[in-house]
């Protein structure tokens, strides 16, 4: 059985601050992650996901505030097997067959996971009698998610975790990780695949600048950054007072052509039939990619 220690959530950050020289890599971020579900968590290159991932295990110790997985100091909680990780820097280990490997970090933990079991969550059964330096990119991926479910955690900690991995293998490995969270493991991933986070994700944070900027499902980050997309041609007419018609947020040209995000798409469009400037006409809702890129700039200009 996976372990569930005590009522505390599954991670707390409070007030956490972790600087690099003049850089505030995570800036006063608190967070809480409930027990059980699946959290992704997105941002730029730079925006501090991987320090924030470092300090929820341990790798780094913040320079003020506080951070907690099941109530406990990362640390000892990943010494008593409530955590797994998959890093994107891990090496493979030369000499050793995949089950061997998997069976060795299984055998580190108090209550593992049975090791024919972890490589079957993670598709590579088949492989348990291979090297683990003379398998693909892809192969290698699964290797490390056996090797995080191996102590059998409450907590699953992913960074990248489809980086290599074709569409198959991909497909294949977020069927495991719902699998996974339905049985009550908490799992928190990094990705640089919205459409991931969008697709399997019960929640999701952005992190811009060390802090977070945004929180929720998707729906609600699309609603956020402005819930739909109405696309015009200017026809040679200016653009300089779109941005003041009913339920618009911003306005982008490109070319003779605007596009307004805007929180009401039929007060907008309805707006604009009224001006007579509504020549190829295109109405669509925002995606999480849009979301994402406002969200991030509106930090930015606040910044």
């Amino acid at each position: 059985m996976m372990k569930t220690p005590g009522t505390h959530p599954a991670v707390s950050f409070t007030g956490v601050v972790r600087t690099f020289g003049a850089v505030r890599a995570v800036d006063g971020v608190d967070l809480r992650i409930g027990r059980g579900g699946t959290v992704a968590l997105l941002g730029r290159n730079g925006a501090g996901k991987s320090t924030a991932i470092a300090l929820l295990l341990g790798l780094l110790e913040p320079d003020s505030g506080t951070v907690g997985l099941f109530g406990a100091p990362p640390e000892r909680a990943v010494r008593e097997g409530l955590v797994g990780a998959m890093l994107q820097d891990a090496r493979a280990v030369p000499r050793v067959t995949v089950g061997e490997l998997v069976a060795f970090v299984a055998g580190r933990y108090p209550d593992p996971l049975p090791v024919d079991r972890a490589l079957r969550s993670a598709g590579i059964a088949e492989l348990a009698g291979r090297r683990v330096d003379r398998i693909s990119g892809g192969q290698a991926q699964r290797v490390r998610f056996a090797v995080a479910l191996a102590g059998n955690p409450a907590l699953l900690v992913l960074d990248e975790p489809t980086a290599a991995l074709d569409v198959e293998a991909r497909r294949a490995f977020w069927e495991a990780l719902r699998a996974d969270a339905r049985d009550g493991r908490t799992v928190l991933f990094s990705t640089h695949y919205l459409e991931e986070a969008d697709a399997y994700a019960d929640r999701i944070l952005v992190l811009d600048r060390g802090r977070i900027v945004a929180d929720g499902t998707g729906e609600e980050l699309r609603r956020a950054a402005g819930g739909g997309l109405v696309g015009v041609d200017l026809a040679g007419r200016t653009a300089s007072r779109l941005e003041l018609l009913p339920g618009v947020r911003s306005v982008e040209v490109r070319g003779d052509r605007a596009r307004l995000r805007t929180d009401d798409p039929d007060a907008t469009v309805v707006a604009l039939a009224g001006l007579g400037a509504i020549r190829n006409l295109e109405v669509a809702p925002a995606s999480l990619d849009d979301a994402f890129l406002a969200l991030t700039a509106r930090g930015r200009e606040a910044a």
